[in-house]
């Protein structure tokens, strides 16, 4: 999927059954017979004046909508994004496997004309470009076999996320109605992303290009126009020619860890080296990022990084991707050593930290369990403000003194 900055790499979410606390609901044919009746009356009294509001007409309403009911295991889905939950490690290891690296390898020489053609007109790492197909489908094996007007109308009657995936249904009524793709041929993921790529409805339309001249953009069969699509994602995006998305480094042993941004130049001279060996230079300005903290492996990310999470909000997602198109391209593994040793938190721990982050006034905006750029940023300043390492890690010394508050 593309997914708009929340979203994040829904096709790797692994298949999940309903959860038990919901399982006796769905047992009830009362219950049944009450939310479907809900629904019924929300599709005609809600959905079709904002559909119909958007210029879609009643036949390819109908086509979209009908005999459809929810689907009882798409909220549970909501809670199990792997690359918000999972520690990065873990991601990575399934991500950035050796079977990927060398699908990957294969892929990017079948696709080497394409990938020139669209690297000299966006400027894209043509890498990344197939390490988006690798991690979103598994190239194009695995784009979900949900059907979109379901799964989209589910999380838009449950208001996840208020009106975003209601937006999201009735763009995909317009791409019907425009006759992109046929009513059958819409399927995706359980969050309503498509194609080989997996892009979201409202991307396809603000984003999808086509790729090899024959007047379509057909990316949910053609694996050319879905990989130039994505380029003109990232290009729109804020993609930087000759740019790199960054590089791991090792930081001296009396680093100044308040130092977060900066130059390259800036960097080295404070005696950061990359783990490669080969000379720290670029340009523009970098950030250090810590995934897991001081004691795990350390990158200098750019605006490229940036763009490539704008395809999905996670960090950890973001890094596969970096990484895997690196690997791609003849790299090396990541050098750092992560924690593995230490136990993941739980979502209710990250909860609890997030609550607390927030009752003292750091914005972390909604506690939800998953830790993103904000809650990272309020870890390091509260760690600044109580005298400890400010890595944005809730590393036990740092969560024990957080909790204490």
């Amino acid at each position: 999927m593309v997914l708009r900055s929340f979203l994040l790499c829904l096709s790797l979410t692994a298949p999940l059954t309903v959860p038990a606390l919901i399982a006796p609901a769905m047992a009830k044919p009362a219950a049944s017979k009450v939310e479907a009746a809900g629904f019924k009356s929300w599709v005609e009294g809600t959905l079709w004046p904002a559909a119909k509001a958007k210029g879609i007409s009643r036949a390819t309403f109908d086509a979209a909508m009908d005999g459809l009911t929810p689907d009882p295991a798409i909220i549970a889905l909501t809670k199990k994004q792997s690359e918000f939950v999972k520690p990065v490690w873990s991601y990575l290891d399934s991500s950035v496997s050796a079977g990927r690296v060398a699908q990957g390898e294969a892929r990017a020489r079948d696709y080497a004309s394409l990938l020139d053609r669209i690297t000299q007109k966006t400027g894209v790492d043509p890498y990344v470009v197939i390490a988006i197909w690798g991690i979103e489908t598994n190239f194009g094996t695995a784009a979900g076999s949900k059907d979109i007007f379901r799964s989209l109308a589910t999380l838009a009657y449950e208001r996840y996320r208020g009106e975003f995936f209601r937006d999201e249904l009735i763009e995909a009524m317009a791409i019907l109605q425009q006759g992109h793709v046929s009513r059958s041929a819409m399927k995706g993921s359980w969050a309503g992303a498509m194609g080989h790529t997996q892009f979201m409805p409202s991307t396809f339309r603000q984003y999808a290009v086509d790729g090899n001249g024959d007047g379509k953009r057909d990316i949910w069969n053609d694996p050319v126009d879905a990989l130039a699509s994505t380029a003109h994602y990232l290009k729109e995006k804020g993609w930087v020619r000759d740019l790199p998305w960054g590089y791991e480094v090792t930081l001296p042993a009396n680093f100044d860890y308040r130092m977060r941004r900066g130059t390259f130049n800036q960097f080295s001279g404070r005696g950061v080296r990359r783990t490669d060996g080969e000379p720290l230079s670029g340009n523009g300005e970098v950030s250090l990022f810590m995934p897991a903290g001081a004691q795990g492996p350390a990158f200098l990310i750019t605006a490229n990084y940036a763009a490539i999470k704008a395809y999905n909000a996670s960090d950890a997602y973001a890094l596969a991707v970096a990484h895997l198109a690196d690997r791609i391209a003849g790299g090396s593994s990541i050098q750092g050593q992560w924690p593995r040793n230490e136990k993941p938190l739980g979502l209710k721990e990250r909860m609890a930290i997030q609550k607390k982050l927030k009752s003292l006034g750091y914005d972390v905006g909604e506690p939800d369990g998953r830790f993103g750029s904000k809650t990272r940023e309020a870890l390091i300043a509260f760690q600044e403000k109580s005298g400890l390492l400010p890595d944005g890690y809730p590393n036990m010394q740092t969560v024990t003194k957080l909790l204490a508050r």
